[in-house]
């Protein structure tokens, strides 16, 4: 094999079969078991788009209905998989100071008929689109990061509408439940089952929320939530908004800091950490504080509310604040390569087994990037393998090697060598435009 060409199909075979291993057990049917790794597998192929009928037919399969049998009504414990996904995850990437990141993302569809949607707000679109939210919560470690978790939001359009939610086979026992409330049912499902976290990060929407905060801190885990600036937040002098009680920071309490290394360089900005009253009951070792960001060219501020169980540093909470955009990219790859939001089910079932399974494909990616990235890491002129790289990589040496119809080595060398090119440029040009502090 030519210098540069490391990787080895059966190692990224052999953990594929040990992700389809480990959730064996959760299906009644060794039929159902088999056409669940045939679906994963072709979540991850080369198709212009995925739905039961491509996966299908990539599968070798005559006509789509297996599959269709295998989301809506074939016997298999989803629960149990989305926790064996958990425990893959979790298990591979571990990381005693991991960050779990929530947010929520939206797919835009047609109708009233599948199950949760309705004209809402999505950032996918950013504005209000007729769509399907659901909130999902990522395991950030320092190998890597996916997603573990994800719960569907339903409104109250659905939840008050029983003849509705039954025809989309929306379980009785379901109500109505905010998106912090579903992240705080995620969270807490999360460490009860003994995930190895320090930290929780999230946006506005869920930094807003008491009852989120109150959660982690009797759980004792720390949190770096975003907030808006107008919030209000407690000090000596009592309750004051966010912007207002950081207007007066002198010069010397900003320190220039990275919060993690981004496509184009170090992402560097100004913070800023205020103290904040804790509670009358709060124990000894306990911290709270108003964490402040300052883009250095425009000024502009984000706000964070902030606990830990025990005092850490400015740069170990700008660390976690920094984590909170690997839930972007789980969404950007999850999307992207496993078709977390292409599917056309509509009913209750068949979308949490669609979720499920797109998240397992990704998962795998991501194991299989930290794996080569710590075993084999890229020779000098090439980036590491991306999850993007792997998926090109596993569909022709994998999944498909029939299909290859040109070196799929040459290409991933030429790819990364042009990428390793770009990135190099970004980081000079960075370092001949880096103002001093």
């Amino acid at each position: 094999m030519a210098v540069g060409h490391s990787v080895e199909p059966g190692r990224w075979q052999a953990e594929t079969d040990r992700l389809l291993d480990q959730m064996a057990g959760r299906f009644a049917r060794v039929e159902t078991r088999r056409r669940a790794g045939k679906f994963l597998l072709g979540l991850l192929a080369d198709l212009p788009r995925k739905n039961c009928w491509t996966i299908a037919e990539h599968a070798g399969d005559l006509d789509p209905h297996g599959m269709q049998h295998l989301l809506g009504r074939a016997r298999w414990d989803t629960d149990g998989v989305r926790d064996d996904l958990r425990d893959y995850v979790t298990g591979q990437l571990a990381d005693s100071d991991a960050v779990l990141v929530v947010d929520e993302t939206g797919d835009l569809k047609k109708g009233t008929c599948t199950v949760g949607v309705q004209r809402q707000y999505t950032g996918t679109a950013g504005r209000i689109e007729n769509a399907q939210v659901a909130v999902y919560l990522t395991y950030a470690a320092a190998r890597g990061h996916a997603m573990i978790d994800r719960e569907l939001y339903l409104p109250r359009s659905w939840t008050t509408d029983p003849d509705r939610c039954d025809r989309a086979g929306v379980p009785d026992d379901i109500e109505f439940a905010t998106k912090p409330a579903l992240a705080t049912g995620m969270l807490t499902r999360a460490l009860r089952a003994g995930v190895a976290a320090r930290w929780v990060a999230a946006d506005e929407v869920y930094g807003a929320d008491p009852a989120l905060r109150t959660e982690l801190e009797l759980q004792q885990i720390g949190y770096v939530l975003a907030i808006g600036c107008d919030r209000r937040v407690p000090t000596g002098a009592g309750l004051l908004r966010a912007d207002a009680l950081t207007a007066g920071l002198p010069r010397h309490a900003w320190q220039r800091v990275s919060a993690g290394a981004g496509a184009k360089g170090q992402r560097f900005y100004d913070w800023a950490l205020v103290t904040l009253t804790p509670p009358a009951d709060a124990p000894d070792t306990a911290c709270w504080w108003l964490l402040v960001r300052r883009h250095r060219d425009t000024g502009e501020l984000a706000f964070y509310r902030c606990y830990s169980p025990h005092p850490v540093p400015l740069r170990e909470l700008v660390r976690v604040a920094g984590r909170r955009w690997t839930v972007e990219e789980s969404f950007q790859a999850a999307k992207g390569l496993a078709g977390l939001d292409e599917h056309q089910v509509r009913r209750w079932t068949s979308w949490q087994r669609w979720t499920l399974l797109a998240m397992l494909a990704h998962a795998l990616l991501a194991v299989i990037a930290a794996n080569e990235h710590a075993d084999r890491p890229a020779v000098l002129g090439l980036i590491a393998l991306t999850c993007n790289e792997i998926r090109r990589l596993l569909t022709v040496l994998v999944i498909d090697p029939a299909r290859t119809l040109a070196c799929p080595h040459a290409w991933s060398h030429w790819r990364r060598r042009h990428q390793h090119r770009a990135r190099t440029s970004h980081y000079r040009r960075q370092q001949t435009t880096l103002r001093p502090s």
